[in-house]
């Protein structure tokens, strides 16, 4: 199977799961990130997250848990289609008053916001095997990210759902330190 086919057939059953899911799970689930997680996270580092589009795993009290912790709080931002992807602070994580819309239907901090370089990124993905492979939306703006910013903790939010028993891979797909979903870690790598 291609890339392109799994990940059809990926959002597709992300999307049903999660519609399956009660509200009052829902609100419980990425509630917090787990202790041994929280344990490998240095004081005072920058977190990167991301703003949840339609059944991503979200992220939103992740920001604010490391918010409220005194982490400093990042999300991806871009000036356009074409450009790369860099991280801006996100000053707002409760009331979300500095995000605006962006390129690939996000939302983005202001570009008044500073640009900054997580220690920590939590990434999005459609698909993951137990071995840390990422399976993401096929533009590669996190692959290339990390390539390079390579001395960083990456780690995946995914819906149980969402595991592979096997992703095609290429050169350029960066692995997973760890991947977080509603039941365990996989991980760390």
């Amino acid at each position: 199977m291609t890339k392109a086919e799994l990940r059809k057939q990926l959002r597709a059953a992300r999307k049903v799961h999660v519609a399956e899911q009660p509200n009052a799970v829902k609100a419980l689930l990425f509630n917090r990130p787990p202790r041994p997680l929280l344990e490998k996270i240095p004081a005072e580092a920058v977190i990167g997250l991301y703003h949840a589009v339609g059944s991503e795993a979200p992220a939103a009290a992740y920001a604010r848990h490391f918010h409220e912790s005194g982490h400093t709080i990042a999300l991806p931002a871009f000036d356009d289609e074409q450009a790369a992807m860099d991280f801006r602070e996100f000053t707002d994580p409760i009331g979300e008053s500095d995000l605006e819309d962006a390129p690939f239907g996000i939302r983005q901090p202001c570009p008044k916001n500073s640009i900054l370089k997580p220690d920590v990124l939590f990434v999005p993905l459609i698909g993951f095997t137990a071995r840390g492979v990422r399976l993401g939306q096929g533009g590669g703006h996190y692959d290339r990210w990390l390539s390079a910013h390579p001395y960083g903790i990456a780690i995946g939010l995914a819906w149980d759902s969402q595991l592979c028993e096997e992703i095609p891979s290429e050169p350029h797909d960066i692995r997973l330190d760890a991947i977080v979903t509603p039941t365990r870690i996989y991980g760390p790598f």
